[in-house]
């Protein structure tokens, strides 16, 4: 299925400057590691050494936090956009 993955301007660079790129995936793990697979760098940004997101990365599927979903195995839709979002911090 074909998805939008959109990127936030710190992980940009990794991907030529797009602000979204174009893959074919069924789950957020896969559309992650799609991105990887062209754009080498991207996965060590958002994932832990076991592979799992990192804690200050929050990714979103239709508006909707993927980890009150099914995490990296959240399903995707043809035309679905995931968002990856640096967690934001202050005080």
């Amino acid at each position: 299925m074909t998805i939008s993955v959109r990127l936030p301007s710190q992980l940009r660079a990794l991907v030529g400057g797009a602000g979204e790129v174009i893959v074919e995936a069924t789950t957020v793990r896969e559309a992650i590691h799609a991105v990887e697979s062209r754009h080498p760098g991207l996965a060590a940004r958002v994932l832990d050494e076991a592979g799992e997101l990192r804690r200050f990365v929050n990714v979103f599927v239709a508006d909707e936090d993927v980890r009150f979903l099914e995490g990296l195995d959240t399903p995707l839709t043809s035309g679905a956009v995931v968002s990856l979002v640096p967690a934001v911090a202050g005080g």
